[in-house]
């Protein structure tokens, strides 16, 4: 029997997982280099175990995202949540580079506290099997707000929880192996929040099943592979620069600690949530790939400027303003991936973008390490992200300002009407 549409109170819960999932990103993001760090370990080395880190959330993605309508969605979105508990405890118990090594590439961790991992093409095929057209940008756009108010408050959290334990004396290893505890904790969470979803969730029977390659993809495969080639490179862009690197880079040119690094990033992640509920008020206007662009090619212009600032004041507000733009264009991409592709097609059109991207992003920390090592070259890292993101931000205009979806069509048409 085919699943209605998700009953309401499944929306709640997608929602609540995303905050808390979200939360525990950013509760290990600020300090997990410099968990590894006090750990004996060395940029290059970092830098290893951070790329395997999102190799094997890419790998764990291709899996979930691609079987997940077939095993059962709410199926897989519990055994992530346990292999993201397991990951925690792993580094909460031991300094071993295997060990650590091995958690991280079959764990779900994520150094940028971003969304890594499968979660986010199943809750979004999800969400978009209820949501009307209509509504789906502005709903992916709260949906981002949550995750972004989590991430805030995980970032707060994390970096307050390690300063509070090292002023008491807590040795800064300790500190940070009880951060990655929580971790853990929350991992167990969520697993107890995606036992509330109800069976509706689950895909529906797909007519066109027949037609569908590996990747689940028919009709819009071309097009999703074209996306995912972006896609790959604004990550590998942002790779260069994730919190985690990013929050380091303050740490040793500044001096600020764990604490004060909590709050800056507190702070640039509620802006960058807010700002995302502007996207659906001007994609309704410009349309959803205008707004990709014209929001983004600012905010990559600021992140190239933050290492040029010569004072701490100037680099936390350059990049507070930064931040206050450089996501609005996230929920109007989640949103066109789903416009442009068939229902029976999102699970994997969501999949096979968001791996794409977690290919890209786990590139970039193998070779952002050895550039953050040498002081000289410490703000390259900015300088390549921004260039890379503009040269995205160009190619993505040229190549899809003329592939409009049928609901923006369907809005043109009625407004020409009146």
């Amino acid at each position: 029997m085919t699943p209605g549409p998700a009953p309401l109170r499944d929306v709640p819960v997608l929602f609540a997982s995303r905050a808390l999932r979200l939360f525990a990103y950013g509760l290990v993001s600020v300090v997990l280099v410099l968990h590894l760090s006090a750990a004996g370990y060395g940029e290059r080395r970092i830098g290893a175990l951070l790329t395997l880190t999102l190799l094997g959330d890419t790998a764990l993605s291709l899996v979930i995202t691609t079987h997940a309508d077939r095993w059962g969605r709410r199926r897989m979105l519990l055994a992530g949540a346990a292999l993201m508990a397991l990951a925690g405890a792993a580094f909460a118990a031991t300094t071993s580079f295997a060990l650590l090594l091995l958690a991280a590439t079959v764990g779900v961790i994520s150094p940028s506290g971003n969304e890594v991992g499968p979660f986010l093409a199943v809750e979004q095929a999800a969400l978009s099997q209820e949501l009307p057209a209509e509504r789906r940008t502005a709903a992916f756009a709260w949906y981002q707000l949550a995750g972004s108010a989590a991430t805030a408050l995980g970032a707060l959290a994390g970096g307050g929880l390690a300063g509070a334990l090292q002023s008491r004396g807590v040795a800064p290893l300790a500190s940070y192996r009880a951060v990655m505890a929580g971790y853990g904790a929350a991992g167990l969470a969520l697993a107890a929040v995606f036992t509330r979803l109800s069976p509706a969730v689950e895909a529906p029977s797909a007519p066109a099943a027949s037609r569908r390659s590996r990747l689940g993809l028919h009709r819009s495969r071309g097009t999703i592979l074209r996306l995912s080639a972006l896609f790959s490179v604004d990550a590998f862009a942002g790779g260069l620069v994730v919190q985690s690197f990013v929050a380091w880079w303050f740490h040793a040119r500044f001096g600020v600690g764990p604490a004060r690094l909590g709050a800056i990033f507190f702070g640039a992640n509620v802006l960058a949530g807010i700002s995302a509920l502007s996207a659906a008020w001007i994609a309704r206007r410009v349309g959803l790939v205008n707004t990709m662009v014209a929001t983004h090619l600012p905010s990559n212009v600021l992140l190239v400027l933050v290492p040029l600032m010569p004072t701490l004041p100037l680099a936390i507000t350059v990049l507070l303003v930064r931040f206050s733009i450089s996501q609005m264009d996230v929920p109007t991409r989640q949103s066109y991936t789903m416009a442009v592709v068939d229902p029976d097609e999102r699970s994997a059109a969501a999949g096979v973008t968001g791996i794409a991207r977690t290919v890209g992003a786990a590139l970039a920390p193998l070779a952002a390490g050895p550039l953050y090592a040498i002081a000289a070259l410490s703000s390259v890292p900015f300088f390549l992200s921004g260039g890379l993101k503009i040269l995205y931000d160009l190619a993505l205009w040229r190549s899809f300002r003329n592939v409009v979806p049928d609901e923006e069509r369907a809005g043109s048409a009625r407004s020409a009407e009146r």
